[in-house]
């Protein structure tokens, strides 16, 4: 693997490329790398600062003529469930989440193609392989776990894992102050059920659990309906130029 000092990271600017979130609309990309014994610290310092973490590289949108991504993260300690979010987690009730070492598996991948294929045929994922998925999960300088949803069996009050088909994975990040959500896929056959939902809501009481006070949900892009489930999930903050600053939206 190759090395790169990490007294003090180099920062690098993408060149432009179409957005694939805000049609006519053209992103660039600010990324630095995490490796080393202080990728950890970085990778906590980085995310409170707005970047997101693929692999061992940590990055940031520096758009030139377009501000509409917004970091988003949870405030777990007051977050309340709406009506909806409640029938989504009774929903749910028969799934169990196993956290597991970040270590990718045939199963995994299966699912991740069957996602892929029925919900981003046409997204820059879209072309990914095995060895491609295998380093999405492996290659990470921090602590970093996957977190496998199955149907709760008779011994999983026990194991704490489920048993059956793999329905859902989340790949998660523990930061100092809150879990980070990666990526995370699942059957699509499974629409009903609202998996995307139940995992950050899962996410959320995981949290509240280990004494953190946040979950990073990533971007939230102004203009882009499909990602507007993010804003759901409150209180919650947003990065702004002045820092984080609580945001409360108006749901329909």
């Amino acid at each position: 693997m190759t090395q790169h000092p990490t007294q003090s990271p180099q920062f690098f600017l993408t060149a432009p490329s179409p957005c694939p979130y805000l049609e006519g609309q053209f992103e660039r990309k600010v990324f630095t790398h995490l490796v080393g014994d202080k990728a950890p610290e970085m990778n906590d310092l980085l995310t409170q600062g707005g970047f997101r973490r693929s692999q061992n590289i940590a990055y940031r949108p520096a758009c030139e003529t377009c501000r509409a991504c917004v970091s988003v993260r949870i405030l777990t300690n007051e977050f309340t469930q709406t009506r909806n979010m409640r029938r989504i987690a009774a929903r749910n009730s028969d799934l169990v989440g196993a956290m597991l070492n970040p270590e990718p598996s045939t199963e995994q991948y299966s699912l991740f193609r069957s996602y892929l294929d029925a919900r981003h045929r046409k997204g820059g994922m879209s072309d990914m392989t095995v060895l491609d998925y295998a380093m999405m999960v492996e290659d990470t300088h921090v602590e970093t776990k996957l977190i496998e949803y199955r149907r709760r069996g008779p011994d999983s009050f026990l194991t704490g894992k489920g048993q059956g088909e793999l329905i859902a994975v989340a790949l998660t990040d523990r930061m100092a102050d809150g879990l980070s959500m990666v990526y995370s896929f699942y059957n699509p056959e499974f629409e009903d059920r609202s998996l995307g939902t139940f995992m950050i809501l899962d996410h959320i009481a995981r949290a509240g659990a280990l004494g953190l006070p946040h979950v990073y949900l990533g971007y939230w892009v102004n203009g882009s309906p499909k990602m507007n489930y993010k804003i759901r999930f409150t209180p919650q903050e947003h990065l702004g130029p002045k820092g984080w600053d609580r945001y409360t939206p108006e749901i329909e």
